[in-house]
């Protein structure tokens, strides 16, 4: 078969991937959850497999153990979840008249140094600013509340996804078998070692992540419940699931977390302390946390999570978010291994692959 024969086939293959994952991106989360869990999953399996276990006993096993100690968690943390979501909704009003009247604090220190026209744009755009924000913060709870496709798509989350990892993981190494048999064999060692970095960096980044999410949620939530934040459980919470988003996920927590903290308090030395909170959890997180856990070996640069999580986020939504950082980890070992090919071939320099010359 001729190169650009070869080249149009997986072309047209990445092609119908792309349009599948477009067409169908709503009813594939509870897949890609339930593949996801079966790979987090598989290792144990594996090791209950070399204990003479059966495959299909370790597999229920396995979920059994994951699916109980995911509901313990729920079931211990939602009673305080519900109260400081529920106290937030009641608070929310006078947080909001805090926060203007800060504002208009604000606003009178300026109104000795601006001119008054400067002044009455500043009010307006201020004005405009806190109605959008509040009028967007109103839509996302009304979806939320009452989009019946929301509701759907979070039952078949709930009741397909351990089926979908069920059968997964008690198949794994069949459905890897039976894809390993459809590579061509020519290129069968080259393909084998790519998908072997591939596991090696999707294993190293998922369950390392994972370990710095939860670390890092509980850092915060211990720390700015210390501090007497209202919603500090929570919003530690939070703040530990959004880590998976490098610097962008500290980040957007921290400004929460103060701007709660001026409204709560009215002063600057709580606020402060969040500050320094967030500034040693993110110094914890670059330096000691996340070297630890995840290490070097991912080689995926925290720019590049950034850019894919962003980019296939809006190209197919919440389906391209989990799949963003299993895909750029594939593609960065594809890259890695093309530039690697390339710094060999006669492209890069035109006596690769030619005998040297004696009399050099």
């Amino acid at each position: 078969m001729q190169a650009w024969i070869r080249s149009l086939f997986w072309i047209g293959i990445v092609a119908a991937l792309i349009l599948a994952l477009t067409l169908l991106s709503r009813i594939l989360p509870p897949f890609v959850m339930g593949a996801a869990i079966a790979f987090f999953l598989d290792p144990a399996v594996d090791r209950m497999e070399r204990m003479r276990i059966p495959r299909t006993v370790g597999t229920v096993l396995a979920l059994v153990g994951f699916l109980t100690i995911i509901g313990l968690f729920i079931l211990l943390l939602v009673p305080l979840l519900q109260a400081q979501i529920t106290q937030f909704v009641t608070r929310f009003p006078t947080y909001l008249g805090a926060g203007r009247a800060q504002l208009d604090h604000l606003f009178e220190l300026l109104e000795d140094r601006l001119p008054p026209e400067d002044m009455q744009r500043l009010r307006d755009a201020a004005s405009a600013k806190v109605a959008e924000i509040a009028g967007g913060a109103g839509q996302v709870l009304t979806g939320l509340l009452t989009g019946g496709v929301a509701v759907a798509n979070l039952l078949s989350l709930i009741l397909i996804t351990p089926v979908v990892a069920f059968f997964l993981l008690r198949d794994w190494h069949m459905l890897v078998a039976e894809i390993d048999s459809w590579l061509p064999r020519q290129h069968l060692h080259t393909i084998r070692e790519q998908m072997r970095l591939v596991q090696e960096t999707l294993s190293g980044f998922l369950r390392g992540q994972a370990a710095v999410c939860a670390l890092l949620g509980m850092f915060y939530a211990a720390g700015l419940t210390l501090i007497g934040l209202d919603f500090g459980l929570v919003l530690g919470l939070c703040v530990g699931l959004l880590i998976f988003i490098p610097f962008l996920g500290g980040l957007t927590g921290a400004v929460i977390a103060i701007g709660l903290a001026f409204a709560q308090f009215g002063d600057w030395h709580r606020p402060l302390y969040i500050a320094i909170l967030f500034t040693v959890g993110q110094g914890l997180e670059g330096n000691i946390i996340t070297p630890k856990l995840v290490g070097d070996r991912v080689h995926l640069h925290p720019v590049w999570i950034i850019f894919a999580l962003l980019a296939f986020g809006e190209l197919f939504g919440f389906v391209g978010v989990l799949l963003a950082v299993p895909v750029t980890a594939v593609l960065g070992v594809l890259v890695r291994f093309a530039l690697k090919r390339y710094l060999l071939s006669p492209l890069y320099d035109p006596l690769n692959g030619r005998p040297a010359d004696p009399a050099s």
